[in-house]
């Protein structure tokens, strides 16, 4: 069992909101969050929704799917960052890292976890960025083919 998480430094619960466009993706990253001691402020279906919720909420922490209608996760983490919000942003993605990494990077992100293991990643992405480190899914690393 994962134990509870540290809380931030103001000394509450992490508090995290969610943004993908799958329902049963949202309820999944939200069971595992709970269960590891978080408080899920909101989850939402697409991007224009997580720059609006976001200030509002003022979560600790925003989990953003890269690919998501109206405005990508890093087109809210741009707008984010441009608002002075200093809450982390993890990205949660099927694109591999040559494509995306470093534009989450110059987007604001400090994780960038893979949904093939973010049932495993996610959290300690999570305490990563929590710590100001950032985290790279491994997964990444097993997808890619062996050099010769």
């Amino acid at each position: 069992m994962t134990e509870p998480l540290l809380p931030s430094p103001a000394g509450r619960t992490v508090r995290i909101l969610l943004a993908d466009d799958h329902a049963q993706i949202r309820d999944r990253i939200a069971t595992v969050l709970t269960d590891a001691g978080y408080t899920v402020v909101g989850a939402v279906a697409d991007g224009l929704e997580a720059v609006n919720a976001e200030g509002p909420l003022q979560p600790d922490v925003l989990v953003l799917d890269v690919s998501m209608p109206r405005l990508t996760g890093l087109e809210v983490a741009q707008q984010v960052r441009r608002r002075g919000s200093s809450t982390v942003i993890i990205c949660l993605t099927a694109h591999p890292p040559e494509e995306m990494l470093q534009p989450a990077w110059d987007a604001g992100a400090i994780g960038y976890v893979s949904k093939l293991s973010m049932m495993r990643d996610l959290v300690p992405a999570i305490e990563e960025g929590l710590q100001g480190r950032r985290f790279v899914s491994k997964r990444f690393e097993l997808a890619s083919p062996p050099e010769s």
